[in-house]
């Protein structure tokens, strides 16, 4: 399993953490997830799941997102979070700045971002039912795209093209129990994966 590792180019800028007044909302759902098991650490390998993040409120081109390897800490505080300023899909890498480095899905949520201005919050989670169930009945990445790579954040580009996108959640066939949802904000967001959540049936 290669979850959690960073396949980008990441360019980090150690710096003073996002400014607390803009993690109230994020850390919320966050912690709501994390309850959910839908962001959290796998036991056998301890290694984490699960991202989320918001756009900036002030700087539009930029995104708060949760920084790596924090699936399995159960509450986060602002050091737990990265800005993400700017990337490059075409060269594979991410510059962000914070105590941490951004999330290995950086790249993804940047992707989402700049399909439309009125998307300004991305959530990553796992959960194998959903993931099993869902598949292919929603939109679905080729089993053959990996996480966090300028191919994903192509594939997504490709589904948005043909308006496949509409219900606003892709189910990642080539990533195990991913799946993503995004919104107008953090609550809109969570909505809709609450939404096709409370419609899986448990095995």
């Amino acid at each position: 399993m290669d979850e959690g590792y960073i396949k980008y180019d990441c360019i980090w800028e150690e710096a003073p953490p996002p400014n607390e007044k803009y993690l109230m909302e994020i850390n919320q759902w966050r912690q709501k997830l994390f309850e959910l098991k839908l962001i959290g650490e796998y036991q056998d390998s301890g290694i984490g799941y699960g991202n989320i993040s918001i756009r900036h409120p002030r700087y539009n081109d930029q995104f708060i997102i949760t920084a790596t390897q924090t699936g399995g800490l159960g509450e986060l505080d602002k050091k737990h979070y990265s800005l993400v300023t700017t990337c490059s899909i075409t060269e594979n890498r991410v510059y962000c700045r914070g105590l941490q480095k951004a999330s290995s899905e950086a790249l993804t949520h940047y992707t989402i971002y700049n399909l439309n201005n009125s998307y300004n919050a991305v959530m990553h989670i796992h959960h194998p039912e959903m993931w099993r169930q869902l598949q292919f009945k929603l939109p679905t990445t080729s089993p053959t795209t990996p996480y966090g790579t300028p191919d994903i954040a192509f594939e997504i580009k490709r589904m948005y093209d043909r308006n496949m996108l509409k219900n606003r959640i892709i189910i990642m066939a080539g990533h195990e129990d991913g799946v993503i949802t995004f919104g107008n904000n953090m609550d809109d967001c969570g909505d809709i994966l609450l939404h096709y959540l409370s419609n899986i049936s448990v095995q």
